[in-house]
């Protein structure tokens, strides 16, 4: 009995100094069997450091400080007065039970905490601690500290440990963007070395609850989408310009970052297609490249070969056309290659920005100009071996030219966009670098298939009239639009090198020809190329200043721009062109410039921005990233009825733009 009597006074004598100690031990609740709690407190300068520490049996866990759809995040009642706590907290995981998601801890955590400089020397208090399993308890554990106890010797090692693990405020993501479109959270994400175990943890913004999200990786660009609920579970809040609270985790690091959730597309529906899906767009809008203005000059090329084709054998017109294929196809894995080059060296991705290069549109004008002399006979190219294998235009048994015809018919197709093209390049050049590749030669494959249709029948090419005086005043016309086509090449060089530039050389080209006719005494040829191009440059220069472009108001394109009108409650219409771009050019003509349209664009509540994507521009490529598009024209229209913004067709029609307009309008 007296050794049983001692051993409870020492029993209560090391309880005695358990309470009063910077440790407060190990402390159970006999309701919960499940989970142990520690704190540890130690004075660092003038603040405190509180380590709490959760020990929690297999199966069970805790919660985040944003639990989720069920569960409470540990939370301290404190009993002494004036405490101001700061809580950190590492990156949580995700547990999903019963349709149900959470955010949370299992095993052993330590969740430091910091103090303000405290009065009292005794720190108390409740730690109210949820554990769920199965089942969920809801449990207390009183504690109490004597803060002018010393702190045990690994404590300063523990809490910087501790504090290790909490996300940084940099250093993961290079860029971080949120919107809110259609009652979904979007969140687009990159990283220059790309992306292993991606994961996204969400404070709630007030009244919200977010599903878990579905993630989506192409090379270094992370794209998530994310169901939003009130916290009844009805229809999403708007959580546009409210700030998202989130950590960004992969293979072990983490950040935390706060960014305002904006009003622009991020993650395309496009984007969640199939591989097999894209890939049939890229056939889709290869071939109807072969429909567009940009084609025409090379197509006229072709179509003079075929003329000459006459009385050659079906052999002889199978391999012609198949060698154009093949160039088409060597072009586009051409520009797969430069696609490559530009993403692993960091730079902007676009469908046709080659042409916002001067030096390709110089080299483009004197190869084209090249090929409008051949076409007028005034030039004829052997190779150095003299097997007189004739390029381009001169017909002939020899492939290298009909090779070169599919090679610029490409070429010349990239300042056009055409339906279902945007998609599948926006698709490829986000991708892994294997599907960039693999989609590309589905582009190229599909433009080709009117080449490969004559080469699989080549009968179809006898049923061109016979050759005869005809073809000679063809060769001329096709010449023509050969050189309109040059000469429209020169007119985008006055962007880079001022029209004064421009007006020389081309000057010196029609000089050079006429010159060239004339000496060959092909007088009449030479007074129509004279007096044809005269007109085009004279048209060029009146149109230069459009008195119709004067009557529309338009304004710099800046997503800015599209906020401040939307809170005005005004309609917006976007418009990305180049003076490259074909395809723009066709829509204002048709479509933009005309009454009805024009009408519906100078509303007082319609807010007009465009942006020129002529020479390389940052800002309008990240504008065109941001919605998934890498193609122009690019036309979107905005309003209170549409504030996520529609999206129109490369390909305009009168129509859609105002029909859209209204639909945009309260």
């Amino acid at each position: 009995m007296t050794v049983l009597i001692r051993s409870l006074l020492l029993l209560l004598a090391s309880c005695a100094i358990t309470a009063q100690a910077a440790d407060t031990g190990w402390l159970r609740n006999a309701q919960n069997s499940h989970a142990e709690v520690r704190l540890r407190s130690a004075s660092h300068n003038d603040n405190q450091q509180l380590l709490l520490d959760i020990r929690l049996q297999s199966g069970w866990k805790t919660y985040w400080r944003t639990p989720g759809e069920g569960g409470v995040a540990p939370e301290i009642r404190w009993q002494t007065p004036a405490v101001k706590a700061q809580w950190f907290w590492p990156a949580p995981e995700r547990f999903d039970v019963s349709g149900l998601t959470t955010q949370g801890y299992k095993g052993d955590i330590t969740l430091p905490i910091e103090l303000a400089k405290l009065s009292s020397q005794q720190l108390a208090g409740t730690l109210t601690l949820s554990t769920c399993s199965d089942v969920c308890i809801l449990t207390d554990f009183p504690f109490s500290l004597d803060l002018t106890q010393p702190a045990d010797a690994d404590f300063a090692r523990d809490f910087a440990e501790a504090m290790g693990r909490i996300p940084a405020a940099s250093g993961l993501t290079d860029q971080l963007h949120a919107s809110f479109v259609n009652g979904e959270l979007q969140i687009r994400a990159q990283r220059q070395g790309g992306w292993q175990q991606p994961e996204l943890f969400f404070d709630y913004p007030p009244g919200s609850m977010l599903a878990a999200p579905t993630i989506r990786v192409n090379g270094d660009t992370l794209s998530a989408r994310v169901a939003v609920t009130d916290e009844w579970g009805e229809a999403a809040p708007d959580l546009r310009g409210k700030t998202l609270s989130l950590v960004v985790a992969d293979a072990g690091i983490a950040q935390q970052s706060a960014i305002n959730i904006g009003a622009e597309t991020l993650v395309s529906g496009d984007a969640a297609q199939t591989l097999w899906s894209v890939l049939l767009l890229a056939l889709l809008g290869g071939l109807i490249l072969n429909l567009m203005p940009c084609v025409l000059p090379v197509l006229a090329i072709k179509l003079s070969s075929l003329v000459q084709q006459q009385g050659q054998t079906q052999r002889q017109t199978r391999q012609q056309f198949l060698a154009s294929s093949a160039g088409i196809i060597f072009s586009f894995l051409l520009l797969a290659l430069l696609m490559t080059g530009l993403r692993l060296s960091g730079q902007a991705l676009g469908w046709g920005i080659q042409f916002q290069s001067s030096g390709f549109l110089l080299v483009m004008v004197l190869v084209m100009f090249l090929f409008s002399a051949s076409l007028f006979d005034l030039l004829h190219f052997r190779l150095p071996s003299g097997l007189n294998t004739k390029l381009a235009t001169q017909g002939g048994d020899g492939l290298l030219g009909h090779f070169g015809q599919g090679a610029f018919a490409t070429l010349l197709a990239t300042p056009c966009s055409a339906p279902f093209l945007g998609t599948a390049v926006a698709y490829a050049l986000t991708a892994p670098l294997p599907q960039l590749w693999l989609l590309f030669v589905a582009l190229g494959v599909g433009m080709s298939l009117p080449w490969l249709l004559v080469a699989a029948l080549p009968g179809m090419a006898r049923c061109l009239p016979r050759p005869g005086r005809w073809m000679l005043h063809l060769r001329s016309v096709l010449g023509l639009l050969m050189l309109l086509a040059t000469f429209w090449l020169v007119t985008l060089l006055v962007p880079h090198w001022g029209c004064t530039f421009a007006l020389v050389l081309a000057g010196v080209l029609l000089v050079v020809l006429c010159g060239w006719l004339v000496k060959r005494r092909a007088l009449q040829q030479a007074g129509v190329v004279f007096i044809t191009l005269t007109l085009a440059g004279a048209l060029f220069l009146m149109t230069r200043i459009s008195p119709e472009e004067e009557t529309l108001h338009w304004q710099p394109l800046t997503e800015a721009a599209i906020h401040q009108a939307l809170e005005q409650d005004k309609r917006v219409f976007v418009d990305v062109t180049a003076d490259w771009c074909i395809t723009c050019k066709v829509n204002k003509s048709r479509v933009l410039n005309q009454p009805d349209v024009r009408a519906a664009l100078k509303a007082d509540d319609v807010v007009l921005l465009r942006g020129d994507w002529t020479q390389p521009d940052p800002a309008i490529g990240e504008f065109l990233r941001r919605r998934d598009r890498v193609a122009i024209p690019f036309n979107q229209i905005y309003g209170p009825a549409l504030p996520q913004g529609q999206i129109l067709s490369p390909l305009l029609s009168r129509e859609a733009v105002i029909s859209t307009l209204s639909e945009a309008k309260k």
